[in-house]
């Protein structure tokens, strides 16, 4: 077993607009529990995880992964490429994920492997950055930008040395948006994906549902989680939890205390979104989602898994239970 040592990242505050993020619940409903401001939007977080092998990998391992990251990151937040017009549509606060990572002395370019949930622009941005003074470009082109297109610039590599983990679907969708794919072209950006074409690696993990098949409600997976899951480095694994996005993943690791951690993604970004029809309005596919959330949840609850929320603005690990009515509920886990 190869276990990791795990710290929790912010990588910046920011607000999205709160019927968007609750679909068709009604506001009366979510707003009991999740507070807005005067533009209607919801605090959440960019939250990101910064993993410290702690086991030597086995010679046989090593030879199925020889790229064994001594640091590894998942989730790397929207940046610090937007202008402040783009920065205000969401309230984004100045901190990056390059910030979270000098506060805990970590230097990017010791991080070798990154794995990113999707590609929307707050999981994906982070992975380019502004070129500082005397600094050549890795690539030029056109800015990210919500409104008005914004002038060509060049951006760096935030981690030169890394490999970046994705799924195929995920960046096909997310790089030929014309291939009508994908109907959530504006949320990805050039700036922050074709810089690292040549770093990505692009992983096909069994498909939850088979394509094209029509999904119910309270369906699993037509093959074990077990099976669903692909080692991307060791002691590493992904797998594909779908809705929000066609291609979007989870990452499981093991802890230093035994323990399997799970990043969650966008099927339940925040502790509100434990309900089963709690999808966002930004989901590809909202029914989905809410499926896949329920077999998510039903995994969690059989394996033990601590799940650590992406956009969860308090505390965001915890451990899930069934709720005795049908459903499951969240309980706070130590880090």
């Amino acid at each position: 077993m190869v276990r990791y040592r795990f710290t929790l990242l912010r990588a910046g505050e920011f607000r999205l607009d709160g019927g968007s993020m609750f679909g068709l619940i009604p506001r009366v409903v979510w707003s009991r529990s999740a507070p807005v401001d005067e533009k209607g939007r919801i605090t959440v977080q960019h939250n990101c995880l910064l993993l410290e092998r702690l086991d030597d990998v086995p010679g046989e391992m090593m030879k199925k992964h020889p790229h064994a990251p001594k640091l590894v990151l998942i989730e790397t937040g929207t940046g610090n490429k937007l202008d402040a017009k783009n920065r205000e549509i969401f309230a984004l606060s100045e901190r990056s994920i390059i910030d979270a990572l000098r506060e805990v002395n970590c230097d990017a370019k010791d991080i070798s492997g990154v794995c990113v949930t999707h590609l929307h622009f707050d999981h994906a941005g982070g992975l380019t950055r502004v070129c500082e003074a005397g600094e050549t470009a890795d690539w030029r082109g056109p800015s990210s930008s919500f409104g008005a297109a914004r002038a060509d610039a060049g951006v760096k590599r935030t981690f030169a040395n890394a490999r970046l983990f994705v799924q195929r679907r995920e960046w096909l969708d997310a790089v030929e948006p014309e291939a009508a794919r994908s109907v959530m072209t504006r949320t990805y950006f050039a700036d922050h994906l074709l810089p690292m074409e040549e770093m990505a690696v692009l992983v096909d993990s069994p498909p939850a549902f088979a394509p094209g098949s029509i999904v119910r409600k309270g369906d699993e997976p037509m093959i074990p989680q077990a099976l669903r899951e692909t080692e991307v480095m060791p002691g590493v694994f992904v797998f594909q939890v779908p809705g929000h996005t066609f291609g979007q993943q989870a990452v499981r690791f093991v802890d230093a205390k035994g323990r399997s951690v799970v990043f969650t993604p966008d099927v339940m970004p925040t502790a509100w979104h434990v309900g089963q029809a709690y999808s966002l309005a930004y989901d590809v596919e909202p029914f989905v989602s809410s499926v896949s959330r329920g077999w998510f949840l039903a995994e969690a609850a059989r394996s033990g898994w601590v799940l650590c929320l992406d956009h969860e603005a308090g505390h965001c690990l915890f451990t899930v239970n069934p709720n005795g009515k049908g459903w499951f509920e969240l309980e706070k886990a130590e880090a």
